[in-house]
C-alpha cells in the first residue's frame, strides 16, 4: 500500500517562547540570514536596537521593543516562491517526512506557480496544480536564486502580491520612525499596539489583501490618536 505524503504550510519562524528581548531577537537574526543573508538580517537588528535605545529613555519596560523585534521579522519574512523552495530543499524536511511515514511512500506537492496555474473562477486566485517528486531538483535550484529577490531581476517580484509585501516593510519601518518621534510614557501602550498590527495579517491571497487593507485602515487611525496624545505634564518647581 502506497501512502501519499502532502506536506503541510511549514511555520516560518520558530515558535517557540523567547525567555527575553536578546534571545528572541538571535532566533530571528538566524533565521533572517538563512532566509536571504547576513545584510538582511543587520536590517533587522538595526531597527530593532534603535527602538530599544529609545524605549530605554522614557520606560523601564520592553514591550516596543519586543513588538517590532517579533513583527518586522514577520514581515520581512514574506513566504514567496524561494523561500517555499528553500523550506522544501532543506534536507531536514526530508527527514521529517522519513519521521512520519513508513514503508512505500511518494511526496505530492500542490503548488499555483506564476504563469502555470490557471486562476479559480470562484475566488480568482491561483488554483493549486500538483507534482510529483520529480520537482524536488527544482527547489534547489530556486534556493539558489534567492539573491534575486525584491530585485529587478525578480521574476515573482512583479505581481502584486509581492509588491504590497515589499510595501508592507516600508511601511512599517516608516510607521515605527513615527512611534520614535513622538514616543512619552502616557502613548507607550499604544505605540505597542501600533508595532503590534502586522499580526493581523495573515493568510494567502484575496484572504490577506482583505487583512492587509484592514490593517493599515488601523493603523492610520490608531496613528491619529498617537499623534494627538497629550505631551508629559510638568511637575511644578
Amino acid at each position: 500500500m502506497r501512502k501519499v505524503a502532502v506536506p503541510a504550510e511549514v511555520v516560518s519562524i520558530d515558535r517557540h517562547f523567547s525567555r527575553n528581548l536578546e534571545e528572541l531577537v538571535e532566533r530571528r537574526v538566524k533565521f533572517l540570514t538563512e532566509y536571504q543573508n547576513e545584510a538582511y538580517a543587520r536590517r533587522y537588528v538595526s531597527l530593532v536596537e534603535k527602538v530599544k535605545n529609545k524605549e530605554k529613555q522614557c520606560t523601564t519596560a520592553s514591550a516596543l521593543a519586543e513588538a517590532v523585534a517579533r513583527y518586522y521579522a514577520k514581515l520581512l519574512a514574506y513566504k514567496d516562491e524561494y523561500e517555499v523552495a528553500r523550506l522544501h530543499a532543506d534536507a531536514t524536511f526530508k527527514q521529517k517526512i522519513d519521521g512520519m511515514f513508513e514503508g512505500d511512500y511518494k511526496v505530492v506537492y500542490h503548488l499555483a506557480p506564476p504563469l502555470l496555474a490557471k486562476p479559480d473562477p470562484l475566488t480568482g486566485e491561483p488554483k493549486k496544480m500538483r507534482f510529483g517528486a520529480w520537482i524536488s531538483p527544482l527547489f534547489t535550484v530556486l534556493k539558489s536564486l534567492k539573491g534575486l529577490r525584491g530585485t529587478a531581476l525578480d521574476p515573482f517580484g512583479y505581481s502584486e502580491e509581492r509588491k504590497t509585501e515589499r510595501a508592507l516593510i516600508a511601511e512599517y519601518e516608516q510607521t515605527v520612525e513615527r512611534l520614535l518621534q513622538g514616543l512619552k510614557p502616557q502613548n507607550h501602550a499604544l505605540a505597542v499596539e501600533i508595532a503590534s498590527l502586522p499580526e493581523e495579517i495573515r493568510g494567502f491571497g484575496h484572504i490577506k489583501a482583505r487583512n492587509v487593507a484592514a490593517a493599515r485602515e488601523k493603523r492610520e487611525a490608531l496613528l491619529a490618536r498617537y499623534a494627538a496624545s497629550p505631551a508629559p505634564q510638568r511637575v511644578a518647581a
